[in-house]
């Protein structure tokens, strides 16, 4: 769940490209991980100019050969104010994905900009980058092209990852889902942080039921802490926060703990009546809370977690309160490989993912609408075409898993929704993340003409 320390069970992919500039928000980087492989740095018929963006293009294509990359030399080639916003151990768990990268061609060149099309981990990226004044690098960015065809999109999704879920849909008026196009639709795969979908959907509705209010404030007790991602768990001990606070960091950068102080606010039976209501997976019962998921999977690995899966329903409930809800989060070890992804996770099929997202629109809260819409992850849709853009994703070793609902701007409503899972090993989660995010927005593309 932490960039550094602990999985990232909790972080959409919050963007994978590597941004940092004045005039435009810096994404969130969620544990992007992998290993640098060295390899020819760029074709010898590709000539790079020698001007300062020039230099640092020859520079880069050699340092991602051997990552990490030292602090001191990355201060000579970025500037400061890209470096605030994305500090050295963060940018070198960025660009460890692209360790392999190859320069193809030279797109577009002027003194302090350029673009060029590279290869790593054998696909295809757009990239840009910009220099300041001082000829360090003040913008870099990873696009990939968007796929032309359905056909195309299986293709690469097949590439991506040994499993993978994929599912194109248009919210119909009464809310049901109509396919467009899918791939293993109907098969459940694990969500990561996608279920906090559910925990809002629950907030909402107890909200609605006049249970409490979006004002409401909620107490930061220490037993309600949970581990990163997220920022409140470093908030002092009984410290408040409203439940639309709380809300928002959940959902725009994956808070952790405030998923289980909803969880807590709400009732954790409240969440599974809509998980129920909206079709979801009878495994998410009970509905964990994401300090319980780290015990389970990271205290004593695997007592608890075979213990916990040997119960029925009841048993479990009361497992969790009499023991895992007794373990210190300081026996919590790290781990970096797939982990019980099919057994312990929580769950649900592209096609239930679709009915989430149906069942947030249907409840017609403005709230719910404004803390979804925090972030697109780097979608980046043309917001004249698609006015409305809500997200949620997750990721866990050996999972990568985005949704987005999209509404045209006349009108029509789309949900995306894409897994990935290798249940071996983890991914090399920079160029895997940034190819699932340009296949959904190639769907988007793809449903519109439809």
């Amino acid at each position: 769940m932490s960039h550094y320390r602990f999985p990232a069970l909790a972080t959409a992919v919050m963007a994978v490209a590597v941004t940092a500039c004045a005039t435009q928000p810096v994404p969130a980087l969620a544990t992007i991980t992998g290993s640098a492989t060295a390899t020819p740095t760029a074709s010898a018929a590709v000539e790079i100019p020698d001007t300062p963006v020039g230099r640092q293009l020859r520079w880069l294509l050699e340092a991602v050969t051997r990552l990490p990359v030292g602090d001191a030399e990355l201060a000579g080639h970025f500037a400061p104010s890209f470096l605030d916003h994305i500090p050295p151990a963060q940018l070198n768990q960025a660009l460890a994905g692209f360790g392999n990268m190859r320069l193809d061609r030279l797109d577009q060149a002027q003194e302090r900009t350029l673009s060029a099309t590279v290869t790593a981990a054998g696909k295809a990226f757009t990239l840009a980058l910009g220099v300041d004044g001082t000829g360090k690098v003040d913008y870099i960015q990873f696009t990939g092209v968007a796929p032309a065809s359905w056909s195309e999109l299986d293709q690469r999704l097949r590439q991506a990852a040994p499993r993978a879920g994929f599912l194109a849909a248009e919210l119909t008026g009464d809310g049901r889902c109509r396919p467009v196009h899918a791939v293993a639709g109907e098969k459940t795969f694990p969500l990561g942080s996608m279920f906090k979908l559910y925990v809002l959907g629950a907030v909402a509705e107890r909200i609605r039921s006049g249970a409490f209010g979006w004002d409401t404030e909620l107490t930061i007790r220490p037993e309600l802490k949970s581990l990163p991602s997220g920022e409140l768990q470093n908030r002092p001990d009984n410290s408040k926060v409203t439940v639309l606070e709380a809300a928002r960091l959940m959902i725009s950068i994956s808070d952790n703990t405030a998923a289980d102080l909803l969880i807590h606010q709400a009732g954790r039976k409240a969440v599974e009546r809509v998980v129920r209501a909206w079709g979801g997976d009878r495994r998410n019962v009970p509905f964990l809370t994401t300090r319980e998921l780290f015990v389970l999977k990271g205290a004593d690995y695997p007592r608890h977690t075979e213990r916990y899966l040997s119960l029925g329903t009841s048993a479990r409930r009361g497992y969790l309160a009499g023991v895992v809800d007794k373990v210190p989060l300081s026996k919590v070890r790290p781990w970096a490989e797939p982990r019980d992804l099919d057994r312990l996770e929580w769950f649900a099929t592209p096609a239930q993912v679709c009915r989430a997202y149906s069942g947030l629109a249907r409840l017609k809260d403005a709230r719910v609408g404004e803390v979804l819409s925090i972030t697109d992850a780097g979608l980046r849709l043309d917001r004249n075409q698609w006015p409305v853009v809500w997200h949620k994703g997750g990721s866990e070793p050996g999972l990568l898993a985005m949704s987005f609902l999209a509404r045209t701007s006349a009108g029509r409503t789309y949900v995306v929704s894409t897994t990935a899972v290798n249940p071996d090993a983890p991914f090399q989660q920079g160029p895997v993340a940034l190819e699932l995010l340009v296949l959904t927005r190639g769907a988007f593309g793809l449903v519109k003409s439809s």
